[in-house]
């Protein structure tokens, strides 16, 4: 944990020993490898931190995925495919995550790495990798659904939930939501039907019939170049089984190309206003945020394992990192009369000290 809250340039296991003092990269290796620990309980452990400091009754959880380019056929899960990271094919791993968005910050809170197909049935190419026997191919929608349930049945105060297409085109997970019942503002690719009257209706057809006129500009929340500025229109759907709930489809265009369409499918309480399905949307863009924090802060993508259980301890560390500096801006950005129910009261070092000690962590 120290050397992933270090200043070093690459969180790999020689810079991670040599950040804690050790002159060789063993004990790292055998701490990330061989040790006997459990990385889901630690996953557990920083959910539980997360919603005792930073939960927010208001939160939205983001599904999304990210790559992790690597070279050579033997780390756990990797093959040429898509990455969203690269904008291309590329030979990486893909791990799913799950964001936890609130007014205090925003951190990753559960992780998946993507069994590809071809590995899942090449058993000999599992066991080198040190892929468990019971772990078959669960396609990407199916990890965020896992995840989404492990954080409801966890008691993970939250609102909403969004994210991509390759999410929202799964109906399951809406209809799961729908029966919480829980918010949901998820993208929807042309291709997804939606209900409108006695008929599923393709939403690429609906976006080629709807008007030029009757839009509402809307931001979408701040990025890098100040509000991001889009064009909104919603179209309501059939009445869900919850009463007092809405169905619509949301509808985003740009500014700058009329027909540059984008839709989320969305589901709310009745009389919920346009603005706050907007802001809800605009609040995928957090998880991005997480990524790139995650992976130039605190190595998330910099380890040299190549292993699964590797692969899931790294990882799971990263996002323990991650959330204590979350913590750390969230303390920074309070008054200081409001900050002393966070265990952040000193410099780096000490508040590392009083992290392990709160959550039952002892030094090595």
């Amino acid at each position: 944990m120290q050397g992933l809250l270090s200043p070093v340039e690459r969180k790999n296991g020689w810079q991670l020993a040599e950040a804690s003092g050790e002159a060789t990269p063993y004990g790292v290796q055998q701490f990330l490898y061989r040790a006997v620990w459990h990385a889901d309980a630690v996953r557990d452990d920083v959910r539980a931190y997360v919603m005792e400091h930073l939960g927010d009754d208001e939160a939205v959880l983001i599904v999304d995925e990210t790559g992790f380019l690597k070279k050579g056929t033997h780390p756990a899960g990797v093959k040429c495919q898509s990455s969203g990271t690269a904008g291309r094919i590329e030979n990486c791993q893909i791990g799913v995550f799950l964001g936890y968005a609130t007014s205090k910050g925003h951190i990753l809170l559960d992780r998946a790495l993507v069994l590809p197909e071809d590995w899942a049935a090449d058993r000999a190419r599992c066991r080198a990798a040190g892929i468990p026997d019971e772990i078959e191919h669960v396609t990407k929608p199916n990890l965020a659904w896992q995840m989404l349930k492990r954080a409801v049945e966890a008691h993970v105060p939250f609102r909403w939930v969004t994210g991509d297409s390759i999410y929202g085109d799964y109906r399951r997970i809406r209809l799961w939501l729908e029966g919480l019942p829980k918010g949901y503002v998820l993208a929807v690719s042309a291709k997804e039907y939606v209900p409108i009257g006695w008929k599923q209706c393709r939403v690429g057809d609906l976006l080629a019939g709807l008007p030029t006129e009757g839009w509402t500009r809307l931001s979408a929340g701040h990025g890098a170049q100040g509000p991001r500025w889009y064009d909104w229109c919603r179209i309501s759907l059939n009445d869900p089984l919850q009463p007092g709930w809405n169905r619509w489809l949301l509808v985003r265009r740009r500014r700058s190309d009329p027909t540059d369409l984008a839709a989320s499918a969305c589901f709310a309480p009745e009389g919920t206003a346009l603005d706050t399905l907007v802001q809800v949307a605009g609040r995928c863009w957090a998880i991005e945020a997480c990524f790139e924090q995650a992976k130039g802060e605190v190595g998330l993508n910099q380890y040299a394992v190549r292993s699964w259980t590797g692969w899931y301890r790294h990882s799971t560390l990263a996002c323990l990192a991650h959330a204590f500096l979350t913590g750390m801006r969230a303390q920074a950005n309070q008054p200081a009369a409001q900050t002393g129910g966070l265990p952040f009261h000193s410099a780096p070092t000490g508040s590392l000290a009083t992290f392990k000690a709160q959550r039952g962590l002892s030094s090595p």
